[in-house]
């Protein structure tokens, strides 16, 4: 492969995280893949923090302390060598990880960290930089999460998640509490669960239905998304093997919260608080319920 037509600059570069305040999976595609209706919604914390660095050599390093996988098998490797093999190039760079978005937690950690690394490798490539379709392929075929990380604000997916619709949420002066527990849930064996269950709908979980209006990006034509369902198909399946996660759902109602959701495959749980008292007395109650067990971090939306 040729070197970069130009130099990169040393960087440091912040991979949020994201939510799912609605989740629905309707149906699997006979190439095992899933279909899915979904709100995404991005939050600053956590978020990973990626040290990019040029160097005179060929290729990648990639240093993840406390990360237990290969190489060749971090989002973050193959962003760079997927944009290599599409753009013809690429520099060399070492790229040092702060993880910090909890795995397992249904936050799209890893698929934040490819988004920054393309983001960065697409703004450096000057001429030779990948159209905006194209860079979204690239991501697709990474993974469903990827190509939402590449723009920024709330978003209507649609397909396995690639089919994107910016929104806006009205959701100002509300405190959102997102709780990270210690339990990690594998998405493909989530994806495996709930395809064995004989009823997909949801099953005595706790919904809630805040008040949420989305319009799209350019303020025409309404979102069809008011009073949206805090929802996610998921449970069904995660929750009669993670009993905790529902007992922490069924807490955070308890203690006010207008809606209530498990992100993702989980583990993460999200909840909406029309007063920020009532999150921080959640945080408490939590704490004296399992002082070691979960991160809890509000965010004043």
């Amino acid at each position: 492969m040729n070197t970069a037509p130009q130099a990169y600059a040393e960087a440091t570069l912040h991979a949020p995280c994201k939510v799912n305040l609605y989740l629905k999976i309707t149906g699997r595609r006979p190439d095992g893949y899933h279909d899915l209706e979904s709100l995404f919604m991005p939050l600053h914390t956590p978020s990973d923090i990626l040290h990019v660095t040029p160097v005179n050599k060929e290729g990648l390093e990639l240093q993840c302390p406390g990360l237990d996988c290969s190489t060749e098998s971090n989002l973050i490797f193959k962003a760079y060598e997927k944009f290599r093999q599409a753009a013809g190039f690429a520099p060399g760079l070492v790229c040092r990880v702060e993880k910090n978005i909890p795995s397992g937690a249904g936050l799209g950690g890893g698929s934040s960290d490819a988004a920054c690394m393309l983001r960065y490798l697409n703004k450096g490539a000057g001429c030779r930089s990948l159209a905006t379709e194209a860079l979204n392929s690239l991501a697709v075929s990474l993974g469903a999460d990827v190509p939402f990380f590449l723009q920024d604000g709330p978003a209507w997916a649609c397909g396995v998640g690639e089919q994107l619709r910016p929104v806006q949420l009205e959701l100002s002066g509300k405190s959102l509490l997102l709780v990270c527990p210690k339990e990690k849930v594998a998405t493909g064996w989530a994806y495996s669960a709930w395809d064995k269950l004989e009823k997909k709908e949801e099953i005595g979980t706790v919904n809630f239905n805040p008040e949420l209006t989305a319009t799209c990006e350019t303020g025409k034509d309404p979102l069809c998304l008011e009073r949206v369902v805090f929802f996610n198909s998921f449970e069904a399946a995660v929750f009669p093997v993670f009993p905790r996660l529902r007992t922490i759902k069924e807490t955070l109602v308890s203690e006010g919260a207008a809606g209530v959701v498990m992100s993702g495959s989980g583990a993460s749980i999200c909840a909406l608080f029309n007063r920020h008292d009532r999150a921080e007395n959640a945080v408490k109650r939590l704490s004296a319920l399992d002082a070691d067990g979960q991160m809890c971090f509000i965010h004043q939306v």
